[in-house]
């Protein structure tokens, strides 16, 4: 016969879920080469740091079936998820987290203070940032005369079409900032990124204000959740 504290470890390894070794071997997996994992195995862990004691495995799964991708899970809205049987308060909280790490990533630029490439830095920050949003917000990238970002911050939140924005407070906080230029974006909620009249009339607006303080509108880009419009490059500016 088995020693007590013997049958004791074989009781506890009885009564052990089946979907912990999984985790073990997915975690063994991820150390040996993190490449070999398939999309729903990665998922699987990002779900396992906060449903402990559940299989992720099908949840995992039907999210890669609504979403099709790890980019559409990651980038889903909060209604959509809330959706998902499955997926309560704790996983929600812990997307709004992972989504705020990947906003600042690409962030990253106006933490350092470095000098931008290119729009395209913008546009990547931006869409991060604004392009899965229900509802339109105004955000602006304060430069200096080097074109290093001095700021990138939000200033205005709207409805789920539309947002306003007022050039006088616009230019307060680009002077706030000793800003010699800026580049303003919003988000268009509907997936539609072509400018509508008022945003073509607010650009201009903006342009003359700036010029009247010395402070150049390089351009005003709308995104969405995978594309963009820059109205400097459509001849608008």
């Amino acid at each position: 016969m088995l020693p007590l504290a013997s049958r004791y470890e074989l009781l506890i390894m009885d009564s052990k879920p089946h979907y912990h070794g999984h985790r073990d071997r997915l975690r063994e997996k991820l150390r040996k080469d993190a490449t070999q994992l398939a999309d729903y195995e990665v998922l699987e862990l990002v779900l396992g740091t906060v449903l402990l004691r559940r299989d992720t495995k099908p949840l995992a799964k039907e999210l890669l079936f609504r979403f099709r991708t790890l980019h559409g899970v990651l980038n889903a809205r909060p209604s959509e998820l809330r959706a998902v049987p499955g997926f309560g308060p704790s996983l929600q909280a812990h997307w709004m987290l992972l989504r705020e790490l990947m906003a600042r990533c690409h962030e990253s630029p106006a933490r350092e203070r470095a000098v931008l490439s290119g729009p395209s830095d913008i546009v990547n920050m931006a869409r991060a940032r604004l392009g899965n949003l229900a509802h339109e917000e105004f955000w602006a990238a304060f430069l200096d005369n080097q074109n290093r970002l001095l700021a990138w911050e939000r200033v205005t939140t709207g409805t789920v079409n539309t947002t306003m924005i007022y050039p006088r407070d616009l230019m307060e906080k680009a002077l706030g900032h000793k800003a010699s230029s800026l580049v303003v974006v919003h988000n268009h909620p509907g997936g539609n990124p072509f400018p509508s009249t008022p945003d073509i009339e607010i650009t201009r607006q903006l342009v003359q204000s700036g010029k009247t303080l010395g402070i150049r509108v390089l351009d005003h880009i709308i995104v969405t959740e995978d594309t963009h419009y820059s109205l400097r490059d459509e001849g608008h500016l």
